[in-house]
């Protein structure tokens, strides 16, 4: 507009850095619907954003310069719809979040039921399986080559490990449609491919809103009706 002053890059930043994103929450079911639904399969998988201005957090962190930070997601496989995020450092294990993301997830999902997790090897431990087994959702954890059919702090995750070795890669594959977990891997493929997989803050909460900015707003293009 004609007399209008351009803002200033700093102020810009600021504002951005002050805005809440958040993943909407669903709608909630009619009783048709809740009657109807079988629950939803997710998909969990992280992956690292590079630092290309490697500010103070990596510093604070690392006492030198270290080069990417680590997202964690969670995926509506059938709807491909973001679900939920969180944003480490990269010494932060797969693991270590997958009950925050599955918090997320429900908080998102406003009432539907989520039935069955998909997840790589890096959230094989007793912790994921416990937390499901109480949750009341079906592991589809791919669980170690070498890993024991022994209890040992977790009777659910055994089970699932004498199911595979009974049946077999390829038939416990197909059983619990663990090839539908690229749908988290195809998010972070475009995700990158359209804003890049560099980070332009330097500072540990202008990563994570950089982050948050990027994966929301990909997720908000990619399902507007």
């Amino acid at each position: 507009i004609p007399g209008l002053k351009s803002a200033e890059y700093t102020t810009l930043w600021r504002r951005i850095r002050a805005t809440p994103f958040e993943i909407e929450q669903k709608e909630p079911q009619n009783e048709s619907q809740e009657s109807e639904d079988e629950g939803v399969i997710v998909a969990l998988d992280a992956t690292g954003m590079k630092v290309t201005n490697r500010g103070e957090w990596m510093r604070e962190k690392w006492k030198k310069r270290r080069g990417w930070i680590k997202v964690h997601i969670i995926c509506d496989v059938e709807t491909k719809e973001l679900l939920g995020i969180r944003i480490t450092d990269e010494r932060v294990s797969d693991s270590k979040e997958f009950e925050n993301l599955i918090e997320q997830a429900e908080k998102t999902l406003n009432g539907r039921k989520i039935a069955l997790a998909l997840a790589d090897g890096a959230h094989d431990n007793k912790d994921s399986f416990n937390y499901l087994k109480k949750k009341g959702i079906t592991s589809g954890i791919k669980v170690r080559k070498n890993a024991s059919t022994r209890a040992r702090g977790s009777p659910y995750r055994a089970k699932c490990v004498r199911e595979l070795k009974k049946i077999g890669y390829n038939a416990w594959k197909e059983k619990y449609c663990y090839g539908m977990r690229w749908t988290s891997e195809g998010f972070f493929s475009a995700v990158k491919r359209i804003f890049g997989e560099d980070m332009r803050a330097t500072s540990r909460e202008g990563m994570i809103q950089e982050v948050k900015m990027k994966f929301i707003f990909y997720n908000t293009i990619a399902h507007a009706v």
